[in-house]
């Protein structure tokens, strides 16, 4: 039975982010996940945890400004230090969360910097995030996000994101597998995940078109959990859906997954 994480950035919004925690304990998940922690003292997260008996599965390294529109600088060469800094900040609070996944948002491609230039970045900086997380004990991951919702993201496919773990050549960083960024950009989700779940450290989820909830939109997602089972996966799969109403509405499709 795959394991799921609530992604508490996207789910129950109308609620204090902090006040979350208690409602997905309450809908019976056992892990969760968000865009960032670093907006609330690392210790005050902790207690949540561990108050509702949960488990971080994952979060973001920083990912630049994201209110002015950054969604990751690990493709800049002009703000390595920073990205350096950044991968610190991640560690520091992933170890005081117990966050079994760290993933690295690439970020938008620069009009402005030759494409190998851009690469080269993309690839150093990775090899520097995953010997400093493996010094940690901790495994990254690097997701690819389809180009609709984020025009002009980096890493938009598998074989393209595959590829670039290659060339970084470390043995602890995967691909985190977005079902709803793939079944926009490539489809084909079963064969894909089944052909390369030994690469896959960390997956999410949201139904198409709308970024619903499972059962909302055209991926059979029985199907694609029982796939996902099959293969022996031990992972996360972390809900990072757009409720079509409230959360406690639409969650009747967890119902048969609960722990």
């Amino acid at each position: 039975m795959p394991k799921f994480a609530a992604n508490l950035t996207m789910l129950w919004n109308e609620i204090d982010f902090l006040d979350r925690f208690a409602k997905a304990a309450d809908a019976g998940f056992t892990g969760v996940e968000y865009l960032f922690p670093y907006a609330y003292p690392k210790e005050e997260l902790a207690e949540r945890l561990q108050k509702h008996g949960l488990t971080q599965a994952l979060h973001n390294l920083p990912a630049g400004d994201w209110a002015k529109g950054e969604r990751g600088i690990a493709v800049l060469p002009d703000r390595v230090g920073e990205f350096q800094d950044s991968v610190g900040k991640g560690i520091e609070y992933a170890k005081a969360l117990g966050t079994q996944t760290l993933n690295i948002l690439a970020g938008l491609t620069p009009k402005d910097v030759p494409a190998e230039t851009v690469h080269e970045t993309l690839v150093s900086n990775l090899k520097f995030a995953a010997a400093e997380l493996k010094k940690a004990g901790i495994p990254l991951v690097v997701e690819a996000i389809n180009t609709r919702d984020i025009p002009g993201f980096h890493l938009h496919n598998t074989k393209q994101t595959l590829a670039l773990l290659d060339e970084v050549g470390a043995d602890d960083i995967f691909f985190q597998y977005d079902i709803y960024h793939m079944q926009i950009m490539e489809g084909d989700l079963v064969p894909t995940i089944r052909a390369n779940i030994n690469r896959i450290k960390h997956i999410q989820l949201a139904d198409n078109p709308g970024r619903g909830e499972p059962g909302t939109g055209e991926i059979n997602y029985p199907f694609v959990f029982k796939a996902i089972d099959d293969t022996g996966y031990n992972g996360w799969i972390g809900c990072e859906y757009k409720p079509k109403t409230t959360t406690d509405e639409g969650i009747s499709w967890f119902g048969p997954y609960k722990g």
